[in-house]
Formats: structure tokens, sequence, C-alpha cells
């Protein structure tokens, strides 16, 4: 009886974990966070047919999915050394609250049908393929009810080639079909999809495909850098590690790139040569003369070891500040002036991008003049170097996107996360006697 007991108790034991994995499956199949009851809209399965949702795909590379939505393991210098949110990692930026309230006032300069089917083709790439649910995916990421995927494993591996317009911005093209495209040749066999090779993928020009404001040649699979040469994007912003791409088979001895896409406001990447990492930071030198009340001269700012552009990131999001102020001994300010590299919402895919700081690998000299208020002993001047996340929109812009939000709640929010992103943080500074 106690070994009739203790098999009845296998089984179940064995029918319970059958059912948990057999849930499983269905829940990645039909895409986390989705109400089951709820039948999905046929315009997402038109998208979904084509772009598998990434949940799928987990089932095999759980390593690369659990990266690109921040949930894989992080050693401590990489919790610590950065801010880490939703809004900055590529696979959770579509649903983020900041993504959202970066759209609505973007929305508010009133943006042509081809200007959102642009906007949208980076951040949800499905678009280049059915631009007719441009509009719907705006919607849902307004409502902050997102079901569609925005950049996703499909999104990024149905990329084939570039575009044979050279001046067209997003500059990848897409191929709808079961294969999937990576950097690997001679891939093993499997029953989900086809994997082909594509020289694309460990080139510069894949990643600058969506951050075209990063490089001198957005088309050009190396980057022109006289101080890293050699180098690409993934050579820094994907991590190299040992194993294999996917958790079921495969070699563990090829070398593989994380998918956590570190930079600038996600530190930590560059963790095989601490040296670089160090040297990435923007520098800058004073040469300023004082003609009675005046106060002129120049900023250099030299764009250290980094081979691309600044403002960088997300495509022309990032502002730059460079602020030279005057004090006297006793620390009183006597004069200031602020000069903004970057663009404001109203330009944001207009061409050529706005005032760019620097260019990889280069010095930008950077003009100034002031009127003291007052004359002083022991005067000094400082110069400051900070970037924020996101433009800081008008008045006229902000007021338009808060009075679409339903409560007051919804506004303070929106109010909260603009604040925040738009505020200036702390690059580097240079302090000299006048």
């Amino acid at each position: 009886m106690r070994s009739t007991g203790m098999n009845r108790g296998a089984l179940l034991a064995g029918l319970a974990a059958f059912l948990l994995v057999g849930l499983g499956a269905a829940v990645f199949q039909e895409g986390v966070g989705q109400d089951k009851k709820v039948p999905k809209e046929p315009w997402i399965e038109e998208i979904e047919n084509v772009f598998v949702r990434s949940e799928v795909c987990r089932q095999c590379h759980d390593r690369h999915y659990e990266e690109m939505l921040g949930l894989r393991e992080m050693t401590m210098d990489l919790k610590q050394m950065g801010r880490v949110d939703a809004a900055l990692l590529h696979g959770t930026a579509l649903p983020s609250a900041v993504f959202r309230s970066v759209m609505g006032i973007w929305l508010q300069t009133n943006p042509s049908a081809a200007k959102k089917q642009q906007c949208l083709s980076c951040h949800a790439p499905a678009v280049t393929l059915f631009p007719q649910h441009t509009d719907r995916i705006i919607d849902q990421v307004m409502a902050g009810k997102v079901t569609v995927e925005g950049i996703s494993c499909a999104s990024c591996h149905l990329v084939e080639k570039l575009a044979d317009d050279p001046k067209k911005v997003p500059s990848f093209q897409l191929t709808a079909g079961k294969a999937m495209y990576g950097p690997f040749k001679d891939a093993e066999d499997n029953m989900v999809h086809t994997s082909l090779q594509s020289p694309l993928y460990k080139g510069a020009n894949f990643c600058a495909a969506c951050h075209f404001e990063k490089l001198r040649d957005m088309r050009s699979a190396t980057i022109d850098s006289e101080i890293l040469e050699g180098a690409v994007c993934q050579s820094c912003h994907m991590e190299q590690s040992t194993g294999s791409s996917t958790s079921k088979r495969g070699a563990m001895t090829r070398a593989i790139g994380r998918h956590y896409f570190r930079g600038i406001v996600i530190p930590g990447l560059m963790l095989k040569n601490r040296n670089l990492q160090a040297e990435w930071m923007p520098r800058i030198e004073v040469d300023a003369k004082k003609s009675g009340p005046r106060v002129e001269g120049q900023v250099a700012v030299m764009n250290g070891a980094v081979p691309h552009n600044f403002p960088d990131g997300d495509p022309v999001l990032k502002q730059f500040f460079l602020t030279v102020s005057v004090k006297d001994k006793k620390g009183r300010l006597l004069g200031s002036v602020q000069k903004t590299f970057g663009t404001p919402y109203e330009q944001l895919l207009e061409q050529p991008l706005g005032d760019v700081l620097v260019k990889g690998g280069t010095t930008k000299r950077v003009p100034f003049e002031l009127t003291l208020s007052e004359d002083g002993d022991g005067l000094q001047i400082d110069a400051v170097l900070t970037y924020s996340l996101i433009p800081k929109p008008t008045p006229a812009l902000l007021d338009g996107y808060l009075k679409t939000l339903v409560t007051d709640a919804e506004r303070e929010r929106v109010k909260r996360i603009i604040a925040d992103y738009a505020e200036p943080r702390m690059l580097t500074f240079r302090t000299k006697s006048l």
C-alpha cells in the first residue's frame, strides 16, 4: 500500500509538472501581460504572424531575452554605476511612461503621418512592414495599454540588409519570413526557424540604422576613428561573453554578445578594458581673458576616446549644456552664460540634425562672451558640461499635452517625469583663475 501511495504521488507530481510546462508554453505563445480571456485584435495578429513575440524566442534564447528586458543577473558595478530603468532598455521602452510622455509632447508639434511612421520605425519596427497600423500603435502607447511589441527579437533579427536609398532614415530593411539573420555562419539546423548569416550584424551600420545621429557615415560598416581602429558599436555596447546563444543546444565555446546594450546612462559596458572606459569621458579646457566688465574666450570640448558623436543615445533626444560662469573669491556669481547643443521637439526628425556638440574623436571649440555685474577680487572662471536625457519642452508644448490627460494625477506624473529626465546631469568641469 505504501508503495502504491508513493507511485500515485509520483504520478500526480509528473502530471502537475506536465501541466505546468504546457501552461508555461501557452503563456509564452500568448505573450506575457496580456489578458488571455480577451482575443487579440486582428491587426495585432497580423503583425505577430511576421514578428513572432519575444516570449516565444525565450523558450530557447532565454539569456538574450532576459538581458534585453533587464531581467538577467547584474554584477555590482552595473547596479551602482548608473541609472537603469525601463525607459532605457530596448525591450521595455515602448510601454514605458517616459516614452509615452515624450511621444505626447512630440505629438503637440503636429507631425505628419510620414513623420509618425518614421518615428515608430525604430521604436516599433513592425510599422515598416505594416504602416497602416502606425496610429493604432500610437493610440496604445498614449492610452498606457501597450499589447503590441516594440523592439523585439524578431524586429532586429529580421533585418537582412540596408535599404537601397542611401538617404533613408532609418536605413534598415526587414524581410518577412521564417528566416532569422545573425552574425554566425554554419548555424545548427532546428525545427523552429532558418538561421542565416548576414555580415551586417558585425558592422557599425547595423546599429546606425536607427542610431543614425552617432556616426559621420551611418552607412559605413566601420567607424572612422584613429583612436579605436577596428572597433564597432558592438565592441563596446555588447559585452563579449562565451557560451551558446541558445539554452537548449549549441557549442558553449564561441563568443557571443550580451544584449543589455549598455551606454552612458547604463555604464559598466567595457569590462574588458577599464582604461578605455575611463578615457571615454569628454574633457574640457578654458581659455579666457578679461577686459573691463567683459570676459570672453573659448572652451575646448574634447571627445575622449569615444569614436562617435555627442549628443547621442536615443536618436536626437539627448541635450548637452555648456555653462561658463565667473565668481569672486567669496563664491558670489558675477556673470554666467550657457549654450545648448541638441535638437528641440519641433525638429527631432529633421535632417540635418541640430547642433552636434562634438564629432567622434575630435575637439570642438566653443566661443563665449559674458558681462560681469560688478568687479571683484580673486576671480575664477568655471566651465561645466552637463547633459539631459530628453529636451525640455516649451511651456506651450507641455501645456498642450497636459490638457489631453484626464486626471490631475496623470498630469502630475508627467510633470515629474519631464522634470527628472530633462534635468541636467554632470559630465565634467574645469575651473581656473581669471
